[in-house]
């Protein structure tokens, strides 16, 4: 083989006796979703120290990288923002008390209770993982934010209930598809519609829903007409 010439060969040859190593420190552990795996695995958190190497020999200290997210499964290095995103086991219970919220808050707005809205709320429940949801525990617990001083139930775009509702779905609203944004909207509706048109009341509960899912005030509109219509 002829030997390697000109400015790409001397670089070549300079790669082979000279370059950077990072040497990785672990700073804690835990689970989360992997980007990479596409499930949950556990993690560690890695901060590093480069130097700068001769044949291989760290020789100068050229400054700290990270910190970075290791995955215990596939190795692949990630920035520390993907710990923002739940695992998908944290993620099933996010939803799952949203919906519980958003269906009690529809039902306690409504005031009545009546048998088919409670029907569709258990169904829309129980659909979002409360498995042993029953109308008896639903209807309990709206007589119990009923007999709360502190709660305005007439007023139900008050702050105490707006608190409430945002608290349940502003952490789980950028994980969500447009799509699953709407369908927790058009759940809603149709609890509400379920014993008879909206009450302002009612309107409004849906009206802080739709803004909590960071669902424009126009496709709440649109979302809120599509739900009087047979599917």
């Amino acid at each position: 083989m002829l030997p390697v010439r000109g400015r790409d060969g001397r670089a070549t040859r300079a790669a082979r006796f000279l370059g950077i190593r990072t040497a990785w420190t672990p700073g804690g552990d835990g689970e989360f979703f992997c980007p990479g795996c596409g499930g949950d695995r556990n993690y560690q958190r890695l901060t590093g120290r480069r130097r700068f190497t001769v044949l291989g020999v760290p020789v100068l200290p050229r400054g700290t990288t990270g910190p970075v997210v290791e995955c215990a499964a596939c190795r692949h290095h990630f920035g520390t923002d993907v710990l923002d995103h739940p695992t998908t086991s944290r993620f099933s219970a996010m939803l799952r008390d949203a919906v519980h919220t958003v269906a009690l808050a529809v039902l306690a707005a409504g005031g009545s209770c009546a048998r088919t809205a409670l029907e569709a709320a258990v169904s829309t429940v129980r659909a979002a993982g409360f498995a042993d949801c029953s109308e008896e525990q639903l209807a309990a617990l709206v007589e119990a934010l009923a007999a709360d001083t502190g709660r305005v139930l007439d007023q139900p775009s008050g702050a105490g209930l707006a608190i409430e509702l945002h608290e349940a779905l502003d952490p789980l609203a950028p994980h969500l598809a447009p799509a699953g944004r709407e369908s927790i909207l058009l759940q809603a509706a149709r609890i509400a519609l379920a014993d008879a048109p909206y009450t302002p009341a009612e309107r409004d509960v849906l009206t802080t829903v739709g803004a909590a899912l960071t669902i424009c005030s126009d496709d709440v509109a649109r979302l809120l007409a599509a739900a009087r219509t047979p599917s």
